[in-house]
């Protein structure tokens, strides 16, 4: 079968390479046609060549292609009922290639202007164009063109993020924006809702998206009426890549060396072929006829016992390997085609495959907390395989496309952990072999549609997702010693807890979107406007299972001496002659309040207005109105662990922009919005995170969140693709979800959800991209780039006073930052055949975990971090070579309690070290290749 379909792959491929190697030497110009005021797409505007008869109609996008041109210099005539025509020189057109140029049409002021042409230059237009893009926005927004992505070294859509104005990244994969913690954004995927991928928090894992699949990144940070409102740090939008505007074939290949790992002593559990693939074989999970939940708690004869344990004790291979560690490695192969027909109907593909795998060891990782002190090492092998197929097919003014991506993340990871434990007064050492694997599968339909002659136009969309998180496997085992002395290590196989058990668990998660939206062009107080309504609604259901078995030590058998036993090295514990000798029963620990189910919906309705008032004025308004139902309820089937809302919300917004100058806006912006218990922050399921060496429990009880947000912003263009920007911003909280330490009862750590009573939110932003030749007019300085975002925030969140018990009344909001700094330098040298960048990222201190009674909270040190890229195109700019240096300063990575209250690092001074270690600098290369 997998022969089978390796060779219908291929065949597909070869067809496509061939199609691609048999295009003509013609070419094309190909764009957008919108307004220059509100960026509205002008569907039906036509595009000429003048001196021809050959012309076109920009479609339900405002998109156009003229195709079948013969290389040479073209003009343009633009012609829009109501507008100004506009004609453009100097379009030049390359044999094979497509010309990109975007056009922008101002209204008529009178009927008489109707007639008045509008001449500019192709170089003029394009900037025009850009500028407009820029200025159009609805709502204040940042984002990342594919363009700026190229040029950083970024691996994934978490590594761009960290170029986002106001945006960090916590684990390398989840995003903070505004200081505001992962739980408060939203992820949206080609405009279709995406879910969260973690089975213990809130957060959707931004590494799981190649970022060289991205067309473009959006992160919005006020709400608009058509958009989905639980969010309230901001709502990043990635676009992948639409209908190619002409065939082609392309490929890369890329290694890497990481300081701390490339090379090195690599120690893992077993490992197979398929590994490499991103795919377990099947030999971790639990095998069929393993005996259920019941049938383990009925008890098994002593025959059962022996033949369960053969079946399970397998899986729980403790041998170790001894590898070394090889270098990172990438490879994606992409395939665009277009075909035109003569009806000037066109039908698009884009196919991608991509592959990595890297091996990375995290050396001396210092965990401690109140009583235990580790140094952990930590060696990951991860594999992402990913594909991509997006088609599109427009006709007449439609546009119908199908977008389709799956991702898959493989992470096997080994831990070694020594140390003591002071509770126990015992030194110890801990081993714990890991599998994760993650995996997205997303299709979105969408079709674009005119309705009438006037601009009218419909979009509706339908949208699946499936989210898989499977943890088969976790398998853990500790020793204790002398406190502080020689002698034997003794394995804690007499008892069975969530410590030293194995956990298999698995999270499926389906969800089905769908919305249809309206626009139509209205006149408000004779000026042009916009009004936009619609529907869309969410369904979501997830399961979530987890078991928690082991080996238990029968030390009253006769056959076997228990403390030799326990003694025994790591390989041998579970040998089959053990088992064979009953020195061991298989074991569960039932506890049905950690697998639960959960069915959600959302069903919204709404309307807004985009209207001008005077010349400058501009006005998006509405109200967006969101039912939303739910229910919980874990395997015991308890009405106290049992979680039920069903609640309506209106969520009124506006956003305002005045335009003080050709280059100048000032926005000011007020939305409300929401923040919802995700299932995990709401089911009371135990999860031991052996890595924080803590308990991860969620509540039933938990409240929305609802926040009102007030924003103002002051931006000027000096010139196309630059700009420079001020931002406040205020957020009010109601009923914030955060975790803290839940300590008040014993000494063991438990990470619990809870409402604070309110919080505010406070925030400049400044952000500045300009080429240096303002310095002096010479060649190097208007080919340098200058890039820096800054963002400067101050929380305050009040603690509630009553059911549960802080050391503090108040402090700054879980996850928020009081500040943001990246920024960057370019130049590119050689008629852009060579490029220099250089990226900077600096995060202020952030809070991890609110204290408790007992424990103070833990807080997340600042960290330096420098990456650099040159790019050197090759083979007639069809190849190019990127040389990457990332994380170069290799600073580490600390959480600590700050016991001395003076706000940053001080352990000679008496903090706490929670938690440090060095990941590493990476060195890599990539090369590319487009037939």
């Amino acid at each position: 079968m997998l022969k089978s379909k390796f060779t219908l792959l291929t065949v597909f491929i070869v067809f496509i390479i061939n199609l691609n190697l048999s295009a003509q030497n013609a070419g094309k110009i190909s764009g957008k046609v919108t307004d220059q005021k509100s960026g509205e797409t002008l569907i039906g505007a036509t595009i000429a060549i003048d001196g021809t008869t050959k012309a076109v109609a920009a479609d339900v996008d405002g998109k156009y292609l003229l195709s079948g041109l013969q290389p040479g210099k073209y003009a343009l005539t633009i012609k829009y009922i109501g507008y100004q025509s506009k004609s453009i020189s100097d379009v030049e057109v390359k044999a094979g290639d497509v010309t990109n140029l975007d056009i922008i049409l101002s209204e008529a002021a009178t009927q008489a202007l109707g007639e008045v042409v509008v001449k500019a230059t192709f170089r003029q237009a394009s900037a025009a164009s850009l500028y407009a893009q820029q200025k159009n926005s609805v709502s204040i927004s940042d984002g990342v063109s594919s363009e700026i992505i190229k040029r950083s070294p970024d691996r994934n859509t978490a590594d761009v993020l960290k170029r986002v104005s106001g945006a960090t990244v916590q684990d390398n994969k989840f995003v903070v924006v505004r200081g505001l913690s992962d739980r408060y954004n939203n992820a949206m995927l080609d405009g279709s809702w995406l879910p969260s991928t973690e089975p213990n928090r809130k957060a959707f894992s931004f590494d799981i998206v190649p970022s060289n699949l991205v067309e473009a990144l959006t992160i919005t940070k006020t709400a608009t009426p058509d958009q989905p409102a639980d969010f309230a740090g901001g709502l990043i939008n990635i676009t992948t890549k639409d209908i190619a505007d002409k065939n082609f074939i392309s490929f890369s290949i890329g290694g890497g060396y990481n300081t701390a790992s490339t090379f090195k002593n690599f120690k893992s559990g077993t490992r197979n072929g398929s590994d490499y693939l991103g795919f377990d074989n099947g030999d971790k999970q639990l095998p069929l006829g393993f005996p259920s939940i019941a049938t383990l708690g009925n008890g098994l004869s002593s025959d059962q016992n022996k033949a369960a344990l053969v079946k399970f004790l397998p899986t729980r291979n403790f041998t170790v390997f001894n590898n070394t560690a090889l270098p990172t490695q990438n490879y994606q192969f992409t395939v665009g085609k277009v075909k035109d027909f003569e009806n000037g109907n066109r039908f698009g593909a884009i196919f991608a495959l991509t592959y990595r795998n890297s091996q990375t060891i995290q050396n001396n990782v210092l965990r401690r907390d109140y009583n235990n002190e580790y140094n952990d090492n930590v060696y990951k092998f991860s594999t992402n395989v990913g594909g991509l197929l997006n088609l599109g097919y427009s006709f007449g003014k439609s546009k119908i496309t199908f977008k389709n991506i799956y991702n898959r993340i493989y992470d096997d990871q080994y831990l070694q952990r020594t140390g003591t434990n002071e509770s126990s007064t015992a030194d110890v050492r801990y081993f714990a072999f890991d599998l994760l694997q993650k995996a997205l599968l997303k299709s979105t339909l969408e079709g674009n549609h005119p309705v009438g002659e006037k601009g009218a136009k419909i979009n509706w969309v339908l949208g699946y997702n499936n989210v898989l998180n499977d943890q088969p496997n976790q398998r853990k085992i500790s020793y204790n010693g002398p406190y502080h002395g020689n002698g034997p290590f003794y394995a804690n196989v007499t008892t069975l807890g969530k410590d030293n058990t194995t956990l298999f668990s698995k999270l499926n998660e389906n969800s089905f979107t769908g919305a249809v939206n309206f626009t139509l062009p209205v006149k408000v107080f004779k000026q042009s406007a916009s009004f936009k309504t619609g529907v869309s609604s969410l369904y979501r259901d997830r399961t979530f299972n987890a078991r928690f078995l082991g080996a238990v030590l029968n030390t009253s058998n006769p056959n076997i001496e228990p403390n030799d036993v326990r003694q025994l090295p790591l390989n041998q514990l579970f040998s089959k002659d053990l088992i064979g000798k009953g020195a061991y029963t298989l074991s569960e620990i039932v506890s049905p309040i950690d697998s639960y189910s959960a069915t959600s919906s959302t069903n919204s309705a709404y309307a807004m207005l985009d209207n001008k008032l005077g010349k400058n004025l501009r006005v998006v308004w509405g109200a967006r109105v969101e039912q939303f139902n739910l229910d919980l309820s874990t395997k015991d089937n308890d009405p106290a662990n049992r979680a039920k809302r069903n609640y309506v919300d209106i969520l009124p917004s506006a956003n305002i922009t005045y335009s003080i100058t050709e280059k100048t806006n000032f926005r000011a912006s007020y939305s409300r919005t929401l923040a919802r218990p995700e299932f995990r922050e709401m089911a009371r399921a135990q999860y031991y995170d052996y890595e924080i060496l803590a308990t991860i429990v969620g509540d039933p009880n938990l409240k929305k969140s609802t926040i009102d947000n007030f924003d103002l912003r002051l931006e000027f263009y000096p010139s196309a693709g630059q700009i420079i920007s001020v931002s406040g911003f205020y957020k009010k909280f109601q009923n914030a979800i955060e975790t803290y330490n839940d300590d008040a009862a014993s000494s063991t750590r438990q990470i619990k959800y809870f409402n604070s009573t309110k919080a505010d939110v406070y925030g400049l932003e400044f952000e500045f991209r300009k080429s240096l030749d303002f310095i002096a007019d010479n060649d190097f300085l208007k080919n340098t780039t200058a890039y820096t975002n800054v963002a400067i925030i101050k929380s305050n969140a009040v603690n509630p006073n009553i059911g549960l018990t802080f050391k503090e009344k108040e402090r700054p909001l879980v996850g928020q930052a009081p500040y943001v700094i990246n920024g960057g330098l370019t130049h590119t040298f050689l008629d852009n055949n060579l490029t220099f960048n250089a990226l900077y990222n600096r995060v202020g201190r952030r809070l991890s975990v609110a204290a408790g009674a007992q424990y103070e909270s833990i807080w997340e040190a600042p960290r330096n971090v420098l990456d650099m890229q040159l790019g050197i195109k090759v083979l007639k700019k069809k190849g190019e070579l990127k040389l990457n240096a990332g994380d170069i300063l290799n600073q580490k990575a600390t959480f600590y309690y700050d016991m001395n209250k003076n706000k940053k690092y001080d352990p000679q001074n008496g903090d706490y070290t929670q938690s440090s270690y060095k990941p590493g600098s990476n060195y890599s290369f990539a090369f590319s290749y487009t037939f």
